[in-house]
């Protein structure tokens, strides 16, 4: 378990609604940042993985594949943190 992540999903989706292979992940829900109290009876974030796209990045090459569920993993748990994209890429997660 990833410490500090608490009522939080994840759910794999084939795509994303508009039906794009651009999206690879997606973290639904109030960063931790932006919350206040947070208790009992809250429903949980989301952090959603794209099968399609994802697959589409790897070209068939499973070490690829995970390497890349990997760093949308950590990019979109990242947000849940409250660390936005501009971070992201500096840091080299974007």
């Amino acid at each position: 378990m990833v410490e500090g992540l608490d009522n939080v999903v994840f759910v794999v989706e084939d795509r994303p609604e508009d039906g794009s292979l651009d999206l690879l992940g997606l973290y639904e829900g109030t960063a931790v940042t932006d919350r206040g109290q947070y208790g009992f009876g809250e429903l949980p974030d989301r952090i959603i993985l794209y099968r399609e796209p994802l697959l589409a990045t790897a070209e068939g090459d499973r070490q690829e594949l995970l390497d890349q569920i990997h760093v949308t993993l950590v990019h979109e748990i990242a947000h849940h943190y409250g660390i936005d994209d501009a971070e992201l890429h500096r840091l080299g997660w974007g």
